[in-house]
C-alpha cells in the first residue's frame, strides 16, 4: 500500500506534491507516460488537495509510489535536509590504497561505514538524502584519513578514538534546531586521521578572498598600531596633513 493512501484523506503538503511530480517524471522517462501525458499529471499534481488524489495520479505508473517511504524534511525549507525512510542508499565506502570522493545529492543509508586503509575518502554530506532521522555514519582510517562534511540543519554526535594517530573535529557555533535528523559519526583512527567539518568546503577563490582579507586586516592594524607608537592619532594625522 502507497504511504500516500495510508492517510488518504489528509491535506498534501507542498514536499508531497513534489515527491509525486519527481515519480512522475521518472514514469515519463521510463515510457510509462507521453510528454504530454506528464504535463497534464504534472499540473494536476499541484492542485491536488489529498493524498488520495495523489495516489490516483501515480496508481498506473508505479507499483508502490511511495515505496522509499515518507519525506520527513523538505529541503526547500532554508537548510533542512532531506529525510526519505526506507530502504536504500550507500552503505560502505572503501578506500584501500587509494581514494573516494562522495559529494553532491547522493542517499546514505541508516548506518554506513567509510574504511580507509592507506587511502583516504572525502564525504560531503551537505546534499545528502537520509534514509532516517538518525544516521549512524562509522569511520575507520588505518594509516589512512577521511574527512567529513556535515551540513547545516542536522544534529552531529561525534565520539572518536585515536592510537599514533588524530581526529580533528570542528563544528562551529552553528545551533541546529530541535527535530532536526541526527548523524552520529564515530571516528576510529589507527596511525590515522579523521577529521569532521560542519558546512561546505570553500572554493579556491573563497579561500583566496579570505587570505586576502585577513592581510588587508593585519596591515590596517599594523599601521594603526604604528601609529599609536608615533603619539598620532589618524584624527591628528589627517589634521596635520591639511
Amino acid at each position: 500500500m502507497s504511504a500516500f493512501n495510508s492517510h488518504p484523506d489528509l491535506r498534501a503538503s507542498d514536499a508531497e506534491r513534489e515527491q509525486a511530480v519527481e515519480i512522475l517524471g521518472n514514469a515519463a522517462a521510463e515510457g510509462r507516460l507521453s510528454v504530454d501525458e506528464l504535463d497534464e499529471r504534472i499540473q494536476s499534481a499541484y492542485a491536488t488537495r489529498t493524498l488520495r488524489e495523489l495516489d490516483r495520479l501515480l496508481a498506473d505508473v508505479s507499483l508502490d509510489a511511495l515505496s522509499d517511504g515518507r519525506i520527513l524534511a523538505d529541503p526547500r525549507r532554508g537548510d533542512r535536509i532531506a529525510v526519505r525512510e526506507g530502504p536504500g542508499g550507500a552503505r560502505r565506502v572503501i578506500s584501500i590504497m587509494g581514494g573516494n570522493d562522495r559529494q553532491g545529492h547522493w542517499r546514505i543509508a541508516k548506518r554506513c561505514t567509510v574504511v580507509n586503509a592507506m587511502g583516504g575518502a572525502k564525504i560531503d554530506l551537505c546534499d545528502i538524502e537520509l534514509s532516517h532521522p538518525v544516521t549512524q555514519l562509522n569511520v575507520y582510517s588505518v594509516m589512512g584519513g577521511g574527512e567529513i562534511r556535515v551540513p547545516n540543519g542536522v544534529r552531529v554526535q561525534v565520539s572518536k578514538f585515536a592510537l599514533m594517530g588524530a581526529n580533528d573535529v570542528r563544528l562551529g557555533d552553528h545551533q541546529p534546531r530541535p527535530g532536526d535528523p541526527l548523524i552520529r559519526i564515530r571516528l576510529v583512527s589507527i596511525m590515522g586521521a579523521g577529521k569532521v567539518r560542519r558546512g561546505r568546503k570553500p572554493s579556491r577563490t573563497e579561500r583566496r578572498q579570505a587570505r586576502e582579507l585577513r592581510s588587508s586586516e593585519r596591515r590596517g592594524e599594523h599601521l594603526e598600531a604604528t601609529i599609536a607608537l608615533d603619539g598620532v592619532t589618524p584624527t591628528t594625522r589627517e589634521a596635520n596633513l591639511r
